[in-house]
């Protein structure tokens, strides 16, 4: 295994931090300055700053959360950031993102092959939500943003898109592209305000009645779908 993937994996810190330790000479290998061509084997010892790194079991990791509003979708060291609001053991990734304002599901692996394969767009798997509005839903925005509307130069696929059962400023939307704030300026185009923007499933993985703050490991059988999917 190459040493920045190696650094990553043990937790110490990101792949990405790991490859700028690599370049500042701050690791070495056996005794000398790694390179990003290193590589590691078993029984290599690894000093970062002259101590050395002791890696954290590997455990094929993957669950689902649900994000509260405020937390940031990102691995970097900020106040509110999504790893340090989990706290699980080993060193997880975020599966795409919700923004700041927005809560619901989000997927978390140690697996970083499987990010992409789930949360790049071109893929065009699901993702469904629903909206919370400041005025009653009106069934032209509902036709129109089923249909695919203009925003920002670009036009949106169509998608499904229903009104909640006994609910006037409620609707449900699911999405197979991923769009910038997407959903929100959608309704923005139409002069409407989002309340509340919760995600509740990606592709066969269901928020259920996880609460705020909470995560849990998938089921297999849920991994089994998802991975069916992915191939």
């Amino acid at each position: 295994m190459k040493i920045d993937k190696y650094i990553a994996y043990s937790g110490y810190t990101s792949r990405r931090k790991a490859c700028d330790l690599i370049d500042e000479k701050r690791v070495q290998l056996n005794g000398k300055v790694a390179t990003f061509s290193t590589k590691v084997k078993e029984g290599d010892v690894i000093l970062i700053d002259g101590e050395e790194l002791k890696a954290k079991p590997f455990v094929q990791t993957f669950i689902v959360y649900n994000k509260p509003k405020g937390i940031v979708c990102t691995t970097e060291k900020i106040e509110g950031n999504i790893v340090d609001a989990i706290g699980h053991d080993q060193k997880i990734y975020p599966v795409g993102r919700l923004d700041k304002d927005s809560e619901g599901l989000i997927l978390l692996t140690n697996q970083g092959e499987l990010i992409d394969k789930i949360a790049n767009a071109a893929h065009g798997h699901e993702k469904e939500y629903i909206v919370t509005l400041n005025l009653p839903v009106r069934k032209q925005f509902l036709n129109e943003i089923a249909a695919g509307i203009e925003i920002q130069g670009e036009k949106t696929k169509a998608c499904a898109v229903s009104l909640e059962p006994n609910a006037k400023r409620i609707f449900r939307i699911t999405l197979t592209q991923g769009l910038n704030r997407q959903i929100r300026r959608m309704c923005t185009a139409y002069d409407y305000q989002v309340i509340k923007l919760q995600r509740v499933r990606v592709m066969n993985i269901e928020l259920g009645k996880l609460k705020p703050g909470e995560w849990r490991d998938l089921t297999k059988e849920e991994l089994d779908i998802l991975m069916s999917q992915l191939n």
